[in-house]
């Protein structure tokens, strides 16, 4: 078999195999979220969201509301080198992003059943 018959038979099969994925995953909401930085936020965006006073206030503060916190929570990067992540209990997660023209730093406590969000304040460089 020469070369060329072995690329279009692997290409063959490799398109047919990426029409079975597309068929049987198309409709399911799946995602590859195999990184570091997608393993925390998706873990932090299932859990319920509890507010604290200070960023409730700082919310108020920036003409912000909720939509904020979800909208870092999908786009945000986490600071690994400023987040405390060596606790048993609930690790400190920084993330950082942009709302609004407005770039943003959340300060989110990411414990076994809930994810505290201690604070939110507007980050200039």
């Amino acid at each position: 078999m020469k070369v060329a018959q072995r690329i279009a038979w692997y290409l063959g099969g490799f398109g047919i195999g990426l029409l079975i994925l597309f068929f049987f995953l198309g409709g399911k909401k799946t995602s590859c979220d195999y990184g570091p930085n997608d393993r925390v936020l998706k873990n932090i965006r299932i859990k319920d969201r509890v507010l604290s006073e200070a960023a409730l206030v700082s919310l108020k503060s920036k003409q912000l509301d909720t939509s904020a916190i979800s909208t870092l929570l999908y786009d945000g990067t986490v600071d690994f080198g400023e987040s405390i992540t060596n606790l048993d209990s609930c690790n400190v997660y920084i993330i950082n992003g942009e709302v609004s023209e407005k770039k943003l730093q959340l300060k989110i406590q990411n414990c076994t059943n809930r994810a505290t969000v201690l604070s939110l304040k507007e980050v200039t460089n």
